[in-house]
């Protein structure tokens, strides 16, 4: 069996209720053995923690910008101290998921814009702190997220994910040239996301590594119209066992195989987010 590495899942959203354990076992039994699990919200800090524990997984702890409209700045400091208990944590790997978020419009006011960078800024602070990695939240701002990598820097520079990543070829080569690598998912199914699909094929393979975002972007074997939801139909629930579909997408747009694709992109994880070479075997 060719065994994967889940670098994006939200096991601990309200959609998974009840069904983690299922969720895992699916997710083992389709060769994915390995899962990081983002938190969004101080509030979830300690379920995420608590998940990654239970499943032998691993976890990143940080404030989504959809969720920086409701939280506090004492938020940031509920952060730095979880981080700090957590230093010697194996499966803290990462400060994610943050970012900054330009496509949701109450996000787009200029109040709201500098909220998001007050807060993107501050977690990389403390990622720079704690010596972590991060993970990124890239949706319409990727120049903007660029700015601020290359303002605050650590000493041994940026290692880490841009999760979910949709943006230009010049913006792709500067997060690379940082130090990052391009999560790649369930929006790569899609024929008709060219742009995305042409990065997928073209980047450098050392560049790419492969997430779900379950339970969130479903590939379009899940997916559900607005037609369809109108007509009764739920919208499809994404979750680690797809990402093995989801990435023979990927390798047959590199011409290469599943298994190539696999071992590549493990090791890309292992070098965005160092703490997971204790967990994970290459």
């Amino acid at each position: 069996m060719t065994f994967w590495i889940d670098t994006h899942c939200h096991l601990d959203a309200a959609e998974f209720a009840g069904e983690a354990m299922a969720v895992h076992a699916r997710a083992v039994a389709a060769g994915v053995t390995h899962c990081v699990i983002p938190a969004v919200a101080a509030g979830n800090f300690s379920k995420v923690a608590g998940l990654a524990h239970a499943f032998s997984w691993s976890y990143a702890l940080g404030i989504h910008p959809l969720c920086v409209p409701d939280a506090a700045e004492a938020d940031l400091e509920t952060l730095d101290e979880a981080l700090g208990r957590a230093r010697a944590d194996p499966r803290l790997v990462a400060v994610g998921e943050i970012g900054l978020d330009y496509f949701v419009p109450a996000l787009t006011t200029s109040l709201m814009r500098e909220r998001q960078e007050f807060f993107y800024r501050a977690q990389l602070k403390l990622a720079r702190k704690h010596g972590l990695p991060v993970i990124l939240h890239v949706r319409r701002s990727a120049d903007k997220l660029l700015k601020h990598l290359r303002e605050i820097v650590p000493e041994a520079g940026w290692t880490g994910i841009g999760h979910a990543f949709n943006g230009s070829d010049q913006q792709a080569q500067e997060f690379v040239k940082l130090g990052f690598r391009l999560g790649f998912g369930g929006a790569v199914t899609f024929e008709p996301a060219l742009q995305l699909r042409r990065l997928a094929a073209e980047l450098p393979l050392n560049a790419l590594v492969m997430e779900t975002d379950s339970p969130d972007i479903p590939p379009y074997w899940l997916y559900k119209t607005a037609a369809d939801r109108e007509q009764g139909q739920a919208q499809g629930r994404n979750e680690p066992a797809e990402l093995p579909r989801i990435a023979e997408v990927v390798a047959s747009l590199r011409c290469m195989t599943p298994q190539a694709l696999a071992i590549a992109t493990t090791a890309n994880a292992l070098a965005a987010l160092p703490k997971l070479r204790g967990l994970v075997a290459a």
